[in-house]
């Protein structure tokens, strides 16, 4: 796989394309969030460490003989915690540790492989290199200066943390304001389009909010001709017009399920009522 960074000034991420020509992208976690994740970590380490240390007191307040070994068991294990947590847990969870988890963090290869235990190591080994002279100051300066925010550890093990996207069930559409009796009339009850067609139009009825006006309207008309001659209908308004197919397909489909019908579709509900942009459908 060979990776190639997408340079966006609103949006940093990293895409890979596989031997198959399948691209992937990723969104690079910046140093603020990787931050944040680290100080989540070093909590839990310290947590730990405490622990430990609480134990260390009980031995030497039970018998001055374990005071020794105890604070060697403390110092001990505080070695072990500084070293071996983020590659243990790295490993064990396929690249995350507590608090990459919190921050949905997660550190891949640069192909976009899941971490290996050697991957890891490395990367880990080399973050008293970062540390240097204090405060990961230079992981700091490094990670500001790479495309991808990857310091030393990175570059060296070949790695790089990334953001996964929570998922989000998206709600039901939402035509405002809802077809008139006029838009529907013309249509008829079962509508001759594919489920494919039907697909499309839902995906570009919830990316419409988030457009602008004029890109909404050129790409709803590089479809909605088609589907209106094939319904033998006109329409003033592209993207209203998809809106209202989507409707009587989902009043089609719900009607036949037994289910209550709302008013399913474009922008979401409101509190007042308002003017319609434009009519859909015309007889």
């Amino acid at each position: 796989m060979t990776p190639r960074a997408v340079r966006d000034p609103l949006d940093t991420t990293v895409e890979i394309e596989t031997p198959e020509h399948v691209r992937f992208r990723y969104h690079v976690a910046g140093p603020a969030k990787r931050a944040a994740a680290y100080l989540v970590d070093l909590a839990v380490r310290g947590v730990i460490v405490v622990f430990v240390g609480l134990l260390a007191m009980i031995g030497f307040a039970v018998d001055s003989a374990l005071s020794h070994a105890s604070m060697g068991l403390m110092l001990l294990v505080a070695f072990v915690v500084e070293w071996i947590y983020y590659v243990l847990l790295e490993t064990l969870w396929s690249g995350r540790t507590v608090g990459k988890r919190v921050f949905a963090l997660r550190v891949v290869t640069e192909g976009g492989h899941p971490l290996r235990f050697t991957d890891s190591l490395l990367r880990n080994l080399l973050r008293a290199a970062d540390f240097l002279p204090f405060g990961y100051a230079i992981g700091v300066v490094v990670m500001g200066r790479d495309p991808r925010f990857r310091r030393l550890g990175d570059l060296v093990a070949g790695t790089i943390v990334i953001a996964e996207a929570r998922a989000v069930v998206a709600g039901p559409l939402h035509l405002d304001p809802p077809p008139s009796l006029a838009e529907l009339r013309p249509l008829p009850q079962r509508l001759p389009l594919s489920g494919d067609e039907l697909d499309a139009i839902e995906l570009f009825l919830r990316r419409a909010g988030k457009l602008s006006r004029a890109r909404e309207v050129e790409l709803a008309e590089m479809v909605a001709p088609v589907f209106a001659r094939r319904l033998g209908v006109r329409y003033k308004d592209a993207p209203r017009f998809l809106g209202v197919l989507h409707y009587r397909a989902h009043e089609h489909r719900s009607s036949s399920m037994g289910a209550p019908l709302g008013p399913p579709l474009v922008g979401g509900p409101s509190s007042a009522p308002k003017p319609p942009r434009a009519t859909g459908v015309t007889a």
